[in-house]
């Protein structure tokens, strides 16, 4: 038996759910035909809907019998009558339809799959369960294996369903190599592993067996000692015991075995119980083995008044991955939040195994949120709600005997100027400007004045303004600037017209004897578009703060936009999702011509695109994503949160492979051909200083 206090607290009738399938009767041939199964399936169901006391509602129940629906023996009860009107075929589409449609969505804490007829091993040893509609040209079937692999990921219902148990009572001989037998591939694919969902599966047969069906009676041998193991008991019960059954019934067998009256052993796929424990081990399954610490009721109230209405702060996965690095833990791969909620959060916390120290990983989460709430106002939040989280922190840490917590590390200091742009508003020619400096503060430190001024301009002054920010002192003292280390970014916010400017090519003076280097070589070079916006800014912050909370890594988001694909429909595309954050463009036209209007439409507030048109070469993917297990860029893998300073590294590898000769030969104002044209759309939604129209 697994401990009671493993198994969820709500763990009963109600939320339980069921996919009970029976197979007799194939397509493929009469010779397939087999009689017992959709009465194994029926006594199932009924020990789902009796003992067990399961809604009918919450079973899927799918039965292709021999005889007419009416000739099988029903069980006489009210539930099982409604599922005599609620049953369907066991057709490959009403499988999937229930186990990968409409069960998931249900709100559960167990899943139950019985499934009874026909099994077959596919090359990789996956079980194939075939279905009634199974033909010669195409033997539809159910891929187990893959479909119980689907079944752990985040493509199931947050939260639901942690316990999965299948049973199956079929054979597990290979399949024919014939051609005739076209199974053909299946692979449900899935999404991101969730922690804490167990699995048990126990097959009526080892691989290469067959399972014993006694037609006579109509009863598979495997589903007779299964009921008789379960009995009267309960959900909680059967759940509990379900490790204890399967050690009977394999011993059952045995003994069939050994006095000649059988064959099949029962096998246990995994030799794991719910707690993940061996249980084929009496010594192992003896031992007590310790379990992390986790929070308790009076934390996970305070939590939910602390985390009311508050939606995920940007540091959120910077404290999801600072909770694994101080309990000495690896963080989850592949990067991203495992919800959409702080409690979300917590609750994959608290499942989590801790470090050594035993400390919830949930508590260091919080400390982090508490520590960038107060200095930066980051956590949505303000420092009265950060006092209230560090409270919460140190009542838990006392009140349940954890070791002290190390002091969260301070966010990153960046340095950036931002220069903004606006055409004037009579139309004529220039550009009305304004500059601020963003490092422990923001603050105004320059204004055009009278007429509007032209980029050549801007550009003295910018370079005037970097000088003195260089010149001033280390602890921002003096009647200069701040200047906390030196500009790592400047940001170009422009109308919509200047997007494909080459502002990092602006000559910048460097070093002796008349040297100037690309302003982009020095400093991430970044533009904005903030103002082209409007209509779209809800996608905009959400898409944003969607790749923030992922750690700035998530499969989808980064999406390449080839030429065929700049449409009219590519904006409104790009906005139904908060997927991709990130567009690279491999395009050959000019971005005027649509791109970076779907670009905008969309919401995606980040871009790269090679000046004035022409695909990149080598493709911006090879330039900037790591190359993934196959050795081939891995999109997934591309921290877009790191792409100013990425893009940089690009174009001083690309000066620097330059020749000498080459580099002087360009001294006419043009710009060397290469990486160095490329532009990065970098528009941060919550970093926009000076909203005050400049007209």
């Amino acid at each position: 038996m697994i401990p009671t206090d493993f198994l969820p607290p709500a763990l009963g009738p109600q939320r339980t759910f069921a996919l009970v399938a029976g197979v007799e009767r194939y397509d493929i041939s009469h010779r397939w035909n087999l009689r017992g199964p959709a009465r194994d399936a029926l006594r199932f169901a009924h020990w789902l809907t009796g003992p067990a006391q399961v809604p009918p509602a919450n079973l899927r129940l799918l039965l292709s019998p021999l005889d007419e629906p009416e000739a099988l023996d029903w069980p006489d009860s009210p539930a099982m009558a409604a599922l005599r009107t609620a049953y369907r075929p066991a057709t490959e589409e009403n499988v999937k339809a229930a186990l990968l449609d409409e069960l998931p969505q249900c709100d559960g804490d167990l899943l139950w799959i019985f499934w009874a007829g026909h099994g077959y091993l596919g090359p990789r040893q996956e079980l194939m369960l075939p279905c009634s509609d199974a033909r010669p040209s195409q033997i539809r079937h159910l891929n187990l294996d893959s479909a119980l692999r689907w079944w752990r990921t985040d493509l199931v219902k947050h939260r639901s369903f942690p316990l999965q148990a299948a049973l199956v009572d079929s054979c597990r001989v290979d399949a024919p190599r014939d051609a005739r037998w076209n199974f053909g591939s299946t692979d449900y694919g899935g999404g991101s592993s969730v922690p804490g969902r167990r699995q048990f599966r126990l097959y009526a047969s080892r691989e290469g067996e067959a399972a014993q069906n006694d037609a006579e009676r109509g009863a598979g041998r495997f589903t007779e000692a299964l009921l008789a193991e379960l009995g009267g008991r309960s959900v909680r019960e059967s759940v509990g015991g379900l490790p204890v059954a399967a050690r009977s019934i394999h011993r059952t067998f045995r003994e069939l075995r050994e006095r000649g009256e059988g064959w099949q052993l029962p096998q246990f796929l995994v030799d794991r119980d719910w707690d993940a424990c061996s249980f084929l081990d009496d010594d192992l399954t003896a031992v007590a083995l310790p379990r992390a610490a986790r929070l308790d009721q009076q934390a996970w109230d305070g939590l939910g008044a602390l985390f009311e209405g508050r939606a995920l702060p940007r540091c959120a996965y910077e404290a999801y991955a600072w909770a694994f690095k101080t309990a000495g833990c690896t963080t989850p791969v592949g990067g991203g939040l495992p919800g959409d909620g702080l409690l979300d959060v917590v609750q994959d916390l608290d499942e989590r195994q801790g470090g050594r120290g035993g400390m919830p990983l949930a508590v260091p989460f919080v400390r982090f949120l508490a520590a960038r709430a107060a200095v930066t106002g980051d956590a949505a939040g303000d420092a009265e709600w950060a006092g209230r989280l560090k409270d919460w922190v140190d009542a838990t840490l006392e009140r349940l005997a954890l070791p002290v917590l190390p002091p969260p590390p301070p966010p990153a200091r960046t340095t950036v100027v931002h220069v903004g742009l606006e055409p004037p508003p009579d139309g004529g020619p220039g550009f009305r400007a304004r500059m601020w400096l963003r490092g422990e503060r923001t603050e105004h430190i320059w204004e055009s004045q009278g007429a509007p001024v032209r980029l050549d301009t801007v550009r003295e002054e910018l370079l005037r303004q970097l000088a003195l920010i260089g010149a001033a002192p280390a602890d921002g003292g003096g009647a200069g600037p701040q200047a906390p280390g030196g500009v790592d970014r400047i940001e170009f916010h422009v109308p919509y017209e200047l997007l494909d400017t080459d502002f990092d090519q602006w000559p910048v003076p460097r070093g002796p004897a008349g040297r100037h280097r690309a302003l982009g070589l020095l400093h991430q070079v970044v533009v904005r578009c903030p103002q082209e916006r409007a209509d779209t800014r809800a996608e905009w912050h959400t898409s944003w703060r969607w790749l923030c909370t992922r750690g700035g890594r998530h499969p989808e988001a980064v999406r390449v936009v080839e030429e065929a694909e700049v449409t009219d429909a590519l904006g409104m595309e790009l906005a139904e999702r908060p997927a991709p954050a990130c567009v690279l463009a491999h395009t050959t036209s000019a971005p005027h011509a649509g791109l970076l209007e779907a670009v905008l439409e969309g919401g995606v507030p980040v871009a790269v695109w090679r000046r004035g048109g022409g695909t990149p070469a080598p493709p911006l993917l090879d330039l900037l994503a790591p190359a993934g297990p196959d050795g081939r860029p891995d999109p997934g893998a591309l921290d877009v949160l790191t792409l100013p300073a990425r893009v940089r590294e690009v174009r001083r590898a690309a000066a620097g492979a330059a020749a000498g000769a080459a580099r002087a030969a360009t001294g006419d104002g043009q710009r060397p051909a290469g990486e160095d044209q490329l532009v990065l759309l970098w528009d941060d939604p919550d970093d926009i200083p000076g909203s005050r129209s400049l007209a």
